[in-house]
């Protein structure tokens, strides 16, 4: 069996930069609520660290079944049950990475109020452009994850397949492309929300600046 096919390395994932500092401005509850925001987003990282090793250890499997070809169906069946249950893992991070992601922002969203009160016109334009620089984020955020549980889907039916006993080879190619279909679309996504965290991260130190914060980024 000669099957390739696409691993998502959904892990390589830019955080959000930290800044700490102290003062008193009329900017500090901004501050303090956008602080809390990559506080908040800490599960998320910290279910992406657990994906990497999901994703290592389901590799190995899958590379497992294809070396094994058809000849040995018990073990291929009971491979195929080890490498769906990663998947199964694999999933359950990936919603507990979304709910860090959407208490984020939630959080996030509470900043419209204070951008409101903002006094200095130019100060309150760039505050208005960080922020739908972050919302845009979490819609990317939001499609990444649908396209990535759409992936896990496919990982799980192809390893369903791997246990019919008349499978044919064209219909697990057929499914090998729909997997490496989706995984395309998850790694261009995950570029597009590398490249929207890093433009937060520079809106937002520059958002400090302008508001004469003194805050150090780690």
């Amino acid at each position: 069996m000669n099957i390739r096919r696409t691993w998502p390395l959904f892990f390589v994932i830019i955080p959000l930069i930290a800044g700490c500092g102290l003062f008193q401005s009329t900017a500090e509850k901004m501050y303090e609520r956008m602080e809390k925001v990559v506080s908040i987003e800490d599960g998320f990282k910290n279910e992406q660290e657990r994906l990497i090793e999901l994703e290592k250890k389901e590799k190995e499997i899958y590379d497992e079944i294809l070396s094994l070809g058809m000849k040995d169906r018990d073990k291929i069946a009971r491979l195929s049950d080890e490498a769906d249950g990663i998947a199964k893992q694999r999933e359950e991070c990936l919603e507990k990475e979304r709910e860090s992601m959407i208490r984020a922002e939630e959080e996030f969203k509470k900043l419209t109020k204070d951008i409101e009160k903002l006094d200095d016109e130019k100060l309150k334009k760039n505050a208005e452009k960080m922020y739908d620089t972050m919302m845009k984020r979490y819609e990317l955020h939001e499609e990444l994850y649908r396209k990535y549980k759409q992936g896990i889907a496919y990982d799980r039916e192809l390893y369903a397949m791997f246990k019919e006993e008349n499978v044919k080879l064209e219909d697990l190619e057929d499914q090998i492309n729909k997997i490496n279909g989706i995984y395309h679309e998850v790694i261009e996504l995950n570029g597009q929300f590398n490249k929207q965290t890093e433009a937060y991260n520079e809106a937002k130190v520059q958002f400090y600046k302008d508001a004469g914060l003194d805050v150090k980024t780690e």
